[in-house]
């Protein structure tokens, strides 16, 4: 059989010449089409669901979050393996699908069971939801948000935090082939209020009344709307927290002291 082939490719160098020119063509363009990364993406399969309840221990993590995810996910097809890990306040289950398998059609059935094991999981426990399309290793590029020279005083680190969060992350969002844009460091804007234990104790008042007051306080209600002519003019209130002032205003509770005579 060798000795065939031998005498074929010595007898017809013409073909074999063309042969081989094809196969080199052929070469170029397959390098051409192949996708080439610095850090390649070896992750297998995966769809992962994580679920942050700050409150639970990790048994309970695993008995009221965790075990009823696996149960739901179980009967999904095409599954090679479960994969779960419970810690204080945090269940990550990890779904591990073949290769073959498309990852939106994955998801999608992933998303389509969350619904079931989120019902037998209860409100104050956490609410699961699916881990973007990436992993670690999909990682493809890094920036720094600083301020030009001349104006270091005029943004600080929290300013530039929620630039990143308001303005250039949800523009990169839209960019073809970025599944998610992480952001970290800075300071995060956010609205603390600080309670004194002997004031509301005095007062009479629980740390829940303080959290149904922010609650009841800080949203837009609709109502309905009136016809003028060609024109309709929709009623609404507008209620949500715009500043400190708006939280200073809240009323909490109202204690009424009722005279004895």
């Amino acid at each position: 059989m060798l000795k065939s082939i031998i005498k074929f490719s010595i007898t017809n160098k013409l073909v074999i010449g063309l042969l081989t020119f094809g196969l080199v063509l052929w070469g170029f363009y397959s390098l051409n089409q192949l996708p080439v990364d610095a850090v390649p993406d070896i992750t297998n399969n995966q769809v992962q669901v994580i679920t942050t309840s700050p409150n639970l221990a990790a048994v309970e993590v695993e008995r009221l979050i965790t075990f009823p995810i696996e149960i739901a996910m179980a009967t999904i097809p095409e599954i090679e393996e479960i994969r779960s890990f419970s810690r204080f306040g945090l269940s990550v289950v990890t779904i591990v699908f073949k290769e073959k398998t498309d990852i939106y059609w994955a998801r999608q059935q992933v998303n389509e069971r969350l619904t079931e094991a989120q019902s037998q999981i209860p409100p104050s426990a956490g609410k699961p939801s699916m881990a973007p399309l990436s992993t670690g290793l999909g990682e493809i590029y890094q920036y720094v948000i600083t301020t030009e020279d001349g104006f270091e005083d005029q943004y600080n680190d929290r300013d530039l935090r929620t630039i990143q969060d308001w303005i250039i992350r949800r523009q990169l969002l839209g960019t073809p082939g970025v599944a998610d844009v992480s952001s970290f460091g800075g300071h995060l804007k956010q609205y603390e209020i600080a309670i004194s234990p002997e004031r509301l104790n005095a007062m009479d008042i629980s740390i829940s009344d303080i959290f149904s007051a922010l609650e009841a306080n800080n949203e837009n209600t609709g109502g309905a709307y009136i016809e003028k002519g060609d024109n309709a003019l929709f009623i609404r209130s507008e209620g949500l927290v715009s500043s400190l002032e708006d939280i200073r205003n809240i009323v909490v509770k109202n204690n009424q002291v009722e005279a004895l005579f």
